[in-house]
């Protein structure tokens, strides 16, 4: 009998001691699941709390990296920069670069230093008539007064005075810039990626497709008047000055051999094909007259 109540007693003990175990694995999974939910909470909260308050940082934009960039409203002062030619800030602001010159008071060769402020608009003068000043009135001449006419010269007399001694450039025989007929060529090899459109900043010129370091040539002959990168949005870009009504530009190069200066003619190498901002290897060439964007396909023969 006492061997039976035993054997009972530890029988109830074992399920005690079962329904014990259960209890308590459950309870830690409760609350593992529990201390789970608080972490996830958590962790939610503080990458919340990051998004709220990183800081914003500016893009690093790199001169050498071809970048779309809207043409702002032009300032109406400039400080020269270290890089900057008169041709590149006209360039920059849509401006012919001989009105920026005479703007202000820069003769030939143009020489500007940098910190010099420029002037991007015309300056307007003061009257030279003071305000409030009396109107005097000519005095009718008398019969006895001698007039002092002005001596008339005749075209034919100042044309005996020019042979003589003092020659016009137009009879000089040499054909001014303006005279000179451009003949225009395609600057390098390719398909034609992109159109110029007509007001649009960012479609001043065309693009061609073409390999990477395929020759860029000059489209005409000229003085290059620019060689560098300062031009965000055009990578290392080449500026050729033809006459003073004309200028070209090669944006997106690789590689620049000519340098400020040089005078080049129609035909020889000027650069290699770089790549634009997408990676892709391209030539921005542009055509302007008078400091504003004209179409190349109109001046450039049909497309080979």
């Amino acid at each position: 009998m006492k061997h039976q109540e035993s054997r009972v007693g530890q029988v109830v003990g074992i399920d005690v001691a079962g329904q014990n175990a259960a209890l308590t694995s459950e309870t830690l999974l409760i609350r593992s699941f529990k201390a789970l939910n608080v972490c996830l909470m958590a962790l939610l909260f503080s990458q919340w709390l990051t998004g709220c308050t990183a800081p914003v940082r500016a893009p690093v934009v790199s001169r050498d990296t071809p970048t779309v960039r809207h043409t702002s409203s032009r300032p109406s002062t400039y400080r020269v920069r270290t890089g900057d030619t008169l041709y590149s800030i006209a360039w920059r602001f849509n401006i012919n670069y001989a009105s920026v010159a005479k703007w202000n008071g820069i003769r030939y060769p143009y020489t500007i230093y940098p910190g010099q402020r420029l002037t991007l608009a015309p300056v307007k003068r003061a009257s030279k008539r003071p305000p409030n000043t009396p109107v005097t009135r000519k005095t009718p001449k008398t019969q006895g007064a001698v007039s002092q006419a002005k001596p008339v010269v005749s075209k034919k007399a100042v044309s005996q005075r020019s042979s003589k001694g003092v020659i016009s450039k137009s009879s000089s025989g040499k054909k001014t810039p303006e005279s000179l007929k451009l003949q225009w060529l395609w600057p390098t090899k390719g398909s034609l990626a992109e159109r110029f459109v007509s007001g649009d900043p960012v479609r001043k010129g065309v693009k061609i497709k073409g390999r990477f370091g395929t020759t860029i040539k000059a489209a005409e002959s000229g003085k290059v008047v620019y060689a560098g990168n300062g031009l965000i949005g055009y990578g290392r870009l080449v500026i050729i000055k033809h006459n003073k009504n004309y200028l070209s530009a090669y944006g997106y190069n690789r590689k620049i051999h000519v340098k400020e200066g040089d005078t080049v003619k129609k035909g020889v190498r000027i650069a290699e094909m770089g790549s634009d901002g997408n990676g892709k290897p391209m030539l921005h060439f542009e055509i302007r007259r008078n400091g504003a964007p004209i179409d190349p396909l109109k001046l450039l023969p049909r497309h080979p």
